[in-house]
């Protein structure tokens, strides 16, 4: 089990740093802002740049984990979809939250870091496949579903539309396109230029994770605990759950089984916490409240139930043990 808390540890203990230091105003809320800025323009897609560029095409175009982390997470979108409009009996918009929250996981600040140390520099790569799925398919199908559900008439094409057309100014995005093309043209950087890359990436997984604590000082989940804990166990239990069922229906169907490293990875990502812009997505429908007080206890609950995770994975053979 120390093993475990050698892992889990500092990842919880960067996140508590930063709620800490935040709460007692050494830093401020809106500092969290401009150093997520940081992360989100300059040191993530560093990250992403580094890890795709480094190598082989051929090592990067996984479509088996493509797959697999998409039908993982489209199937905990649909459950949670079902869940909350069947028997939490939520109002359509609401439930289009309540399944963001739930199939939507914190992949740059929170699964990435945990990967990295788990399964080591291939967590790069995989956080890059997480990022195609995530921002090509995920995020602009729940936005077009909630702009649907509003009865505003069509709106959703123009949602779905400028969410494709906001990729082409996502520098974490660009990040990737350009660690592809370096990767396909077999460029070496010059020596300045790939050490000062490798800076700002390695400047990435602290501080991504400080930021996520601090964003959270001052939430509160006072009087939305029932639906909070229902996300969070949408989040927490049932998307790793749909990933690890994913993954082994394409496996049973005869898929060649991926590396091991990539499936404990794949599972890993849909077991953290959704990503730390649901609030700000969920705001324009009044829903801003409940995806704070969600991201506050899932962002908590999941230090208990990822070091869990990575213990079964010692306890089975094939996954560590």
């Amino acid at each position: 089990m120390l093993d475990i808390l050698a892992i889990t540890g500092p990842i919880y203990l960067t996140i508590a740093l930063g709620y800490f230091l935040t709460r007692r105003g050494l830093f401020a809320r809106a500092d969290m802002r401009v150093l997520g800025q940081f992360v989100i323009n300059l040191a993530l897609p560093a990250l992403l740049f580094n890890a795709l560029a480094q190598r082989k095409l051929a090592d990067i175009l996984n479509g088996r984990y493509l797959l697999i982390y998409a039908l993982g997470s489209l199937a905990a979108m649909g459950l949670g979809l079902l869940w909350a409009r069947r028997v939490a009996g939520q109002h359509r918009t609401t439930a289009v939250f309540w399944a963001m929250g739930m199939s939507c996981p914190n992949s740059g600040f929170v699964g990435f870091p945990i990967a990295l140390l788990v399964i080591g520099p291939v967590a790069g790569v995989m956080l890059g496949l997480n990022m195609i799925v995530e921002n090509l398919l995920l995020i602009p199908l729940l936005l077009a579903l909630a702009e649907s559900s509003t009865g505003s008439g069509g709106r959703w094409h123009t949602v779905l539309r400028q969410s494709l057309l906001n990729l082409a100014r996502n520098p974490m995005v660009l990040g990737l396109l350009a660690g592809f093309v370096v990767s396909a043209l077999q460029w070496q950087m010059p020596s300045p230029v790939a050490r000062t890359v490798t800076m700002f990436a390695q400047a990435s997984a602290a501080l991504s994770l400080f930021v996520i604590g601090g964003s959270l000082a001052g939430l509160h989940i006072a009087g939305l605990s029932r639906p909070v804990a229902q996300i969070a166990i949408g989040k927490l239990l049932v998307h790793p759950a749909a990933m690890l069922g994913a993954l082994l229906l394409c496996e049973a169907a005869g898929m060649v089984p991926m590396d091991p490293k990539l499936r404990i990875g794949v599972v890993l990502t849909a077991a953290s916490p959704m990503f730390g812009i649901y609030p700000i997505l969920a705001q324009k429908h009044g829903h801003d409240g409940l995806a704070a007080a969600a991201l506050l206890g899932t962002t908590a609950a999941s230090f208990f139930t990822i070091s869990a995770l990575l213990w079964v994975f010692q306890q089975v053979p094939g996954w560590g043990g």
